[in-house]
């Protein structure tokens, strides 16, 4: 086994590696920035795949002699461009939508856990409560609603503030409002 070559396989390689590095990042920022915020806002699990094929097409460009710095380039603007097409057409097409994109959930209405929505998400109390907590809440019956959204964030809705629940409509799972 040569072991100069495990650490070491020529100046052609790393030159390669340094320009491929450079290239690729500038374009991959041009392409983010063309694309627009929806590509970095928080992920569902439809910008995760993407952000993960994206990460894996600049490792692939960086690391492999076989992909061209153009091909991967090419990679980049078709994740990019596919994702823009999906995320498109989700707007328009509501069985799309449903397929790509999660619904909010109801965890917790006016002092209760909906057990069935917390089972089905695989969420605990604890964490229904941890976010109550970091929301500044010391106890249950200030909190109208805690909702799953579909990033993956919570959100917790005061008693003070709940209104009519108008805002819950489009959550699967809606609490009747609070009356």
């Amino acid at each position: 086994m040569d072991w100069v070559g495990v650490f070491f396989d020529g100046w052609n390689g790393l030159l390669r590696t340094v320009v491929a590095a450079i290239t690729s990042y500038v374009g991959l920022i041009i392409v983010l920035r063309i694309s627009g915020k929806r590509s970095l806002a928080k992920l569902n699990i439809f910008d995760f795949v993407v952000t993960v094929a994206l990460g894996s097409t600049l490792a692939t460009i960086l690391l492999s002699q076989d992909v061209a710095l153009a091909e991967g380039m090419t990679a980049f603007v078709m994740l990019i461009a596919l994702q823009w097409v999906v995320a498109r057409l989700s707007v328009r097409w509501l069985p799309l939508r449903r397929m790509i994109r999660s619904s909010p959930r109801v965890l917790f209405q006016h002092g209760q856990f909906n057990r069935r929505a917390m089972h089905d998400e695989r969420i605990t109390e604890v964490e229904v409560d941890a976010a109550i907590r970091k929301d500044g809440f010391g106890d249950h019956s200030s909190v109208a609603w805690v909702v799953l959204e579909s990033d993956g964030s919570f959100s917790v809705i005061a008693e003070e503030k709940a209104g009519d629940g108008s805002v819950l409509e489009s959550v699967r799972d809606e609490p009747a409002p609070h009356g």
